[in-house]
């Protein structure tokens, strides 16, 4: 949905006074944790995660207990204090109710974090009458039919809308800079999305109180380009926040009621034969209900339970659009790798075992004709075939033959590289966001090689470089020699030269002539499973190579383990 005729874009890319409306759960964390554990609204409970709290109820408030303390310390001050686990997802399901009951008085609602939700001001507030009988009737919903109390407010700007729904006020339109101004610079953390934000708002917050710079106005009064110099991109975001701007415009969502297909069988499915049919009836069943409704959809989720209950979920793109007989097709096989996978064990579900029932159900649906096409205008005529080629092979491979890659958390460049099949979604199992101690420093290598090869790392005299158990070499790197290419007579020569050094055996390597060492970093260590006897540990050293032919020098990784170095990546 575009943003409101208010919007003001400028040319850095940012968005001037964009008139937004909140609507706040105030504490919500503690709220979800309370209504899953069945405990009273008024019971103090406060959210425990890592060593501290995160959220805290209003009665534990009333008595003391107070965000970021540590457990003891909460109890001290209120025995009765019930604490309560943190998570995210619970989080997330359950604020999905208090997103329903908004979208039952609005059209389209955006939901910033969980207890947090922004719906549009201009035209919904026009239909209700004014912005306080649009207050009225989404707190009387949300009281209604999710059970939980709520407040709203509006101004100018993301932060100003924010604060009007903490404090329940409707901010006048042209007025979020001065309402903002008297509130302290630790407001900002309320305009942070997700946690890592808030962890670099609220350090930027602290730096600015030592600063002597106390309320959002005096911020908001110093220079722009000042506060980018010093602050970098958080500061210039924390500027537009406290003068009641924003960087981007609402992003709001519309409810579609769910398009989704069912099959219970009528005996568990035990072996792939099996599927071949039912994956194409349950793929043609969803395609015929999408153009029954007029729809469209840019993803499948495929679901199944097995005969011990445990239920298994994977989501595929579905980038066919309206090609004619394609998206059945297309649907069919993925179902059916993905049946196969589940029922072999090879699609990273719990132990194998027969399937009772199959769901598919469509997501991101849009009505028919209204796919997304890119920024530019239209589709592109080229990523349309090559799309359509990856199909084919993936159809004539299987469904992991064709592999796509995305970055996952990680300290080695390989451990950062998780694949997953071509049209297939889904969260990698480490984020990125984690601190990763150990983790090799940026740039990325631009070639991670597939099996790793032997490489010698050489000192002055000729004789190996090793790293002890206190990170020490033993020597500074100064030629490095790489594997050859068999054939290559050259290659042969340097191996047999009597000069070339230890090259090993007969039968070993065939090695290139030592290439003198440029440059070099580290070593950087990394010991994972230390706890376990199958415990990994290998030291990193970054190597640049000269080459005597002329041509540009070579930028290697190089990983030390078991007494010998390995080549594991190669730099542009």
């Amino acid at each position: 949905m575009s943003a409101s005729p208010r919007a003001a874009f400028r040319p850095d890319g940012a968005v001037g006074a964009v008139r937004r409306a909140v609507l706040w759960v105030p504490d919500w964390p503690v709220v979800a944790a309370a209504a899953e554990a069945g405990i009273g609204a008024d019971a103090p409970a406060a959210v425990l995660h890592g060593r501290g709290l995160v959220a805290v109820s209003a009665s534990a408030r009333a008595m003391g207990v107070r965000r970021g303390m540590r457990r003891r310390a909460a109890q001290r001050v209120c025995p009765d204090l019930a604490i309560l686990g943190y998570d995210e997802g619970r989080d997330s399901r359950e604020f999905e109710a208090v997103a329903a009951a908004a979208e039952r008085v609005v059209s389209g609602v955006e939901i910033s974090r969980p207890g947090l939700l922004i719906v549009p001001a201009g035209g919904a507030a026009r239909y209700h009458g004014s912005e306080e009988a649009l207050a009225e009737a989404l707190v009387g919903a949300v009281a209604e039919d999710a059970g939980c109390e709520c407040q709203f407010g509006a101004a100018d700007g993301l932060l100003g809308a924010v604060m009007a729904a903490r404090a329940s006020v409707l901010v006048p339109a042209g007025a979020s800079a001065d309402f903002l101004a008297p509130l302290p610079v630790g407001s900002l953390a309320h305009a942070a999305m997700d946690r890592f934000q808030r962890v670099a708002v609220e350090e930027l917050a602290g730096v600015l109180d030592r600063l002597g710079l106390h309320s959002l106005g005096q911020f908001a009064a110093l220079p722009a380009g000042d506060v980018l110099a010093r602050f970098g991109p958080t500061g210039a975001w924390a500027r537009r926040m406290a003068l009641g701007e924003d960087v981007a415009p609402p992003v709001l969502r519309r409810a579609e009621q769910d398009i989704a297909v069912v099959h219970a069988f009528e005996e568990p499915a035990e072996r792939t034969e099996q599927l071949v049919w039912l994956a194409r009836e349950a793929a043609q069943r969803l395609d015929a209900a999408l153009l029954d409704a007029g729809m469209r959809c840019g993803k499948v989720r495929i679901g199944a339970r097995t005969a011990k209950g445990d239920a298994l979920e994977r989501v595929w793109r579905t980038d066919v659009a309206t090609r004619a007989g394609a998206f059945a097709g297309h649907m069919a096989d993925r179902v059916r790798w993905q049946l196969e996978g589940w029922l072999s064990g090879t699609a990273g579900g719990p132990e194998p075992a027969p399937l009772v029932e199959l769901s598919l159900v469509a997501e991101d649906v849009v009505p028919l004709g209204a796919e997304q096409s890119y920024l530019w205008g239209g589709s592109s005529g080229a990523d349309a075939r090559a799309r359509r080629t990856f199909e084919r092979l993936q159809g004539l491979l299987g469904g992991e033959g064709v592999l796509s890659v995305a970055e996952q958390g990680g300290r080695s460049p390989r451990d950062r590289v998780h694949a997953l099949a071509w049209g297939q979604e889904g969260e990698a199992p480490r984020r990125i966001a984690h601190p990763w101690p150990g983790r090799i420093p940026d740039p990325a290598p631009a070639t991670v090689l597939a099996v790793p090869l032997e490489i010698q790392v050489l000192d002055a005299g000729g004789s190996p470089v090793i790293v002890d158990r206190r990170l020490a070499l033993s020597a500074p790197p100064t030629w490095a020699r790489l594997q050859a290419d068999p054939s290559d007579r050259r290659a042969r020569a340097a191996h047999r030269h009597p000069s070339s050094g230890h090259v090993g055996g007969a039968e070993g390597p065939v090695w290139e002539l030592p290439r003198p060492v440029e440059a070099w970093a580290g070593p950087w260590p990394v010991v994972e499973r230390w706890w376990a006897s199958d415990s990994d540990r290998r030291a990193y050293l970054q190597l640049a190579l000269r080459t005597d032919d002329g041509e540009p020098g070579l930028a290697v990784l190089v990983a030390f383990a078991d007494g010998k170095w390995r080549l594991e990546a190669l730099y542009d």
